[in-house]
This record gives C-alpha cells, structure tokens and sequence, in this order.
C-alpha cells in the first residue's frame, strides 16, 4: 500500500542510529552542527549536478544540491570547524542508488590536509560499517589496474572507442565525461569487496572546488578524494580551493559549458574575498551508507518514503 513507509520500522530507527553517532562523533572533536538555508537564489556550478528549481516571491530559486557554499561562507566568518546533516535536491536522479531528494553529511575541517581528511573520514565509516580494510589507489592506479587504461597518455580517440562498448558511437562526449563511465562501468565495479577503497589525485579537469598540484611527470591533479565501499560511492572530498582569482575563472569555464544559465552565488564569491581558511571537506550520502548497514540493493529500503511514495 503506497501508504506505507518505503522501509522497514528497522531502518527508520538505524537511521535515527546513525545520525546520534555522526553526531557524538563530531561532539567529541569539538566540531559544531551548523543549518544552512536550502532555497539559494543561486545554485552550486557544477555541470555534472542538475539543481531542482523553484518558484518563492516572484522569483526563480533553487533546492540546494550542496549546502557548500553558504557552509563555505560560514567559515569565511570565523565558524571553525562545522558539519551539517541535510537534505539536498538533484533533478533526474531516480535508480537503485539515486532518489531526487537524499540526505548528506557535509563537514570541512581547517587546517586538515587531503590524507588527514582521508584518515578521518575511514574512521567515521570504517567504524559504522565495521570495515576496516583500508586500500589507497590514485585517480591513475586505479583506471590502469582495472580497465587496462593509461589516463594521462591515452588520446581522446583511443578513449572513445573504449567507451563506445558501454554507450555506443553516436554520443559526443568531452574526455571526462568518457572517464567518469570508464569509472562507473568498468572500475567501481571490480574495486575490492568489503574494504574502505580511497581513490585520489584525480585529473585537473576534474577538480570542481579543489586545489590542483602538479607531479613529478609534469600531471595537473586534484587535490580530491573518492571512497567506495563494495563498488558503491560514499564520499567525495577536497582539500579547498581558497583563490578567488582562480575560483572565478573556474565559474566562467563552467558558465560556457551549461545549457542553462545560471547565476553565480555573489555571496560565495564575496566570502572567498574576505578570505576563506586552509581547510579540507567532504560529502558523504547517508542513504548509501545506510544501504551497507543494512545489506540492501536499493535506497528505497533506507528511506521513509522514497520519491514514488513522496
């Protein structure tokens, strides 16, 4: 009956579990719990993330897909270390592992270099998950021992053609849109069972809100984290890009890559001015870490009511 929950009475109160144990995780770093708003008159500038849109006092705003921005800003204010449990928004998103509204841990924690974060963040999954197995494998590592593929030298040809098996020849698709289907078709399905599997330094191109650093070969990379536990995606973290400069320049390229026209979030562009601290975050879905917990196939089971029965 449509009625009814979408999961058991069983997940509802794991959930209630562990979200009294992020919380007194964090209560014993002395990190604080912070609320941020979810309507935003400007979205978060990512082409891969499709914001819901809404309509409040006679003007257009969005569902937040991330509450980073304005957390960012509260940083910028002197807040210190904060985290946030929250429901985000992301349009089309609907599957075993996707449903439109979901629940997100962000937290950013200052002065934390990317493999502190790491370290951290394996012990706050590991613990809950009972996992702790831990494998370290780079952006590189990782595209070569599973899908046979050299990513810094392979030509954008080359690259097609393998991703051709998986969609065809008639989509265009830019090189990190061929990678990230080499990743999720090939790569997160062959990662190691029941072990905390951190893939890191990923390429430049991808580094979204990140720092980059260049390495011995002469590689732009990300300063950015993935963590994956039995093929499912957890967590993505960055040590923070600080520069407003470059900041900037990254929106303007994002700008001529959407098909919609976005505003930018003046206000985040404003706090980064005033200067935002070396800090490193993260995001973590707690629907699919609830998926684990529970041994499920499907994040219905781990929400009260999923979209169908919204």
């Amino acid at each position: 009956m449509s009625w009814q929950p979408s999961a058991s009475m069983e997940s509802i109160q794991q959930r209630a579990k562990l979200n009294a144990y992020i919380r007194d995780f964090f209560a014993q770093r002395f990190v604080m719990e912070v609320e941020t708003p979810v309507l935003s008159k400007a979205a978060v500038d990512d082409a891969n993330l499709q914001p819901v849109i809404a309509n409040s006092c006679g003007e257009a705003v969005y569902l937040h897909t991330s509450p980073e921005y304005p957390m960012k800003r509260l940083l910028a204010a002197g807040s210190g270390d904060i985290y946030q449990i929250c429901k985000v928004f992301r349009d089309g998103e609907v599957g075993s592992r996707h449903n439109p509204e979901f629940t997100m841990l962000e937290y950013y924690r200052l002065g934390f270099d990317l493999n502190t974060l790491m370290d951290e963040v394996a012990q706050l999954v590991g613990d809950y998950l009972f996992v702790q197995r831990r494998i370290d494998l780079s952006y590189a590592q990782a595209l070569k021992q599973y899908a046979q593929l050299d990513v810094f030298n392979i030509d954008d040809g080359k690259l097609r053609k393998r991703v051709s098996e998986f969609v065809g020849d008639e989509l265009i698709l830019s090189r990190d849109e061929c990678l990230d289907i080499m990743m999720s078709h090939v790569v997160e399905p062959n990662l190691p069972q029941d072990a905390l599997v951190f893939i890191y330094n990923y390429p430049a191109s991808q580094a979204a809100l990140a720092n980059t650093f260049e390495d011995s070969h002469g590689n732009v990379l990300a300063k950015r984290f993935e963590l994956y536990v039995n093929g499912l995606e957890l967590a993505n973290g960055y040590h923070e890009l600080t520069d407003v400069v470059e900041q900037q320049a990254r929106f303007d390229q994002q700008a001529k890559r959407h098909e919609d026209a976005r505003p930018l979030d003046d206000h985040f562009l404003q706090a980064l001015k005033q200067g935002l601290p070396d800090c490193s975050g993260v995001a973590l879905g707690i629907d699919r870490i609830l998926m684990l917990k529970q041994k499920s196939s499907s994040i219905k089971d781990v929400l009260s009511f999923d979209f169908n029965r919204a």
